[in-house]
């Protein structure tokens, strides 16, 4: 239930996710998920190995990747506000979306979402906060961990995947735009806070 709550809970991917579903329809939001699901399991498998003592990771190091990070985020944020501007002045067709859409085969989707789910590269430390209560799950640390890993990225995986399905609703489709506005601004907040924030503690 935890991790239910917790991964269902809108932030930067769930946003990300409504906005890929907005402006290229469930296929791109899929392809989406495929790749914060792969971020997740980057960010988890590094987790599981500061925990079991096998590796170290710098602070400094996952602050100036974060920072990166907030860039590519107001980036994916402008795009879309961009996108949804052409479309008001033009045809109401989004056309640079749908021209890169048919070159890349869904390769960008992925990467892009790996991209998003990476940015926050100290989920890690959440993570190392977070699996350790429930490490008595099973007598073996390695087996309560590995549990502990394929749960989570099950649950989101299905979590990210209802809101692409809802997304699918007749309802929701005739506020697609509303709907890319939104998430497109929540993105750029988010990056711009972030970006704020990491600054900061990089400059203390």
């Amino acid at each position: 239930m935890s991790i239910i709550l917790i991964i269902a809970t809108p932030g930067p991917v769930v946003a990300f996710v409504l906005n890929s579903s907005a402006r290229g329809g469930f296929k791109h939001a899929l392809l989406s998920i495929i790749g914060t699901n792969w971020a997740s399991l980057v960010l988890i498998a590094t987790a599981t190995l500061m925990i079991m003592g096998i590796i170290t990771v710098n602070h400094s190091l996952l602050s100036w990747i974060s920072l990166a990070g907030c860039v590519f985020l107001a980036w994916i944020a402008i795009d879309g506000l961009r996108s949804e501007l052409r479309k008001n002045d033009n045809t109401g067709v989004d056309n640079t979306y749908t021209e890169i859409s048919s070159k890349s085969v869904g390769v960008k989707r992925i990467l892009h979402g790996f991209l998003v789910g990476i940015s926050n590269p100290k989920d890690i430390i959440f993570f190392i906060a977070f699996f350790p209560q429930f490490i008595n799950i099973t007598s073996h640390v390695k087996i309560s961990l590995s549990v502990l890993a394929v749960l989570w990225i099950i649950c989101d995986f299905l979590i990210l995947l209802s809101y692409a399905l809802i997304m699918k609703s007749k309802r929701f489709q005739q506020h697609h735009k509303w709907i890319s506005i939104l998430s497109s601004g929540f993105l750029l907040a988010v990056a711009v806070g972030a970006s704020v924030y990491t600054s900061i503690n990089l400059l203390k």
